[in-house]
């Protein structure tokens, strides 16, 4: 299988670096300066075990692949930049490629399923930064990620049976899962964290807040017959498998403050 990685930032390029290295044929589709640093000197993987430059294929747009029968894309752009992403890889791939959606969020997969007939959502717990053209870092080990995923709406297949294979070879923890859209349900709940994060920092103390944000949600999901994984589901599937380190002596505060988010969600 060849893995087209459209939004190689963070998330993406560290999944596109990590298939690359075990041998899975990759190509990257990024832009601006970060794509101008991938085509010069290749994409670098930072993990707290060490640094990595592989040369790996790189576009800008859809249009410049020559796409195959055995292609599936991997989407990784914002939520925001989805629609237009999705509009021009059905322009230049037609409408039954495979597309597994990796971003946060709940919109995405039915974004993709209103143009393509075999869409995949995967849930993502990776803990990965973006900053500088040209380099991805990962920020667990031994253990980079875990990447569950399944059909949309439910079920599974062996596309994306294959996929969580190749994503296990290159150390993630994958399972396909069935009913995944319950987990991203629960993700998102731990992303109310972030609005918070942007308007009050790192370091504040929103508990108090955090806390009815969550039972406001958990209400609206309620309503609306959305089915959820519960916090121990969600927690016995993490387990201890994330562990963030230090890449050098740098530290990566974004991820510091996620796993504040899961402590505090707890109380």
């Amino acid at each position: 299988m060849r893995y087209i990685i459209f939004g190689a930032g963070a998330i993406g390029g560290v999944i596109g670096a990590r298939l690359h290295r075990i041998g899975k044929e990759v190509v990257l589709i990024a832009r601006g300066r970060h794509l101008e640093a991938i085509r010069q000197s290749g994409l670098r993987l930072e993990t707290p075990g060490g640094t990595d430059t592989l040369k790996i294929p790189a576009v800008s747009t859809p249009a410049e692949i020559q796409f195959e029968k055995n292609d599936a894309v991997i989407l990784g752009m914002k939520s925001q930049d989805t629609i237009g992403a999705l509009e021009a890889l059905r322009a230049a791939a037609g409408d039954r490629l495979p597309v597994v959606c990796t971003q946060n969020g709940v919109a995405n997969e039915r974004m993709a399923l209103r143009r393509f007939e075999n869409v995949y959502a995967m849930v993502v717990m990776l803990p990965a930064t973006h900053l500088d053209p040209g380099v991805v870092q990962q920020n667990s080990a031994p253990t980079p990620g875990i990447l569950d995923g399944g059909r949309y709406p439910v079920g599974t297949d062996p596309l994306i049976e294959a996929v969580c294979a190749d994503l296990r070879e290159a150390d993630f923890s994958a399972q396909p899962d069935p009913a995944v859209m319950r987990q991203k349900y629960t993700k998102l709940l731990l992303n109310l964290g972030n609005a918070f994060q942007a308007i009050c920092g790192n370091e504040a103390d929103g508990r108090d807040l955090l806390r009815a944000a969550r039972e406001e949600a958990l209400a609206c999901y309620r309503a609306a017959g959305i089915a959820f994984a519960t916090d121990e589901e969600f927690r016995n599937r993490r387990g201890d498998l994330i562990r963030v380190q230090p890449i050098g002596d740098q530290r990566h505060w974004g991820q510091v403050f996620f796993f504040n988010i899961i402590r505090m969600s707890r109380k």
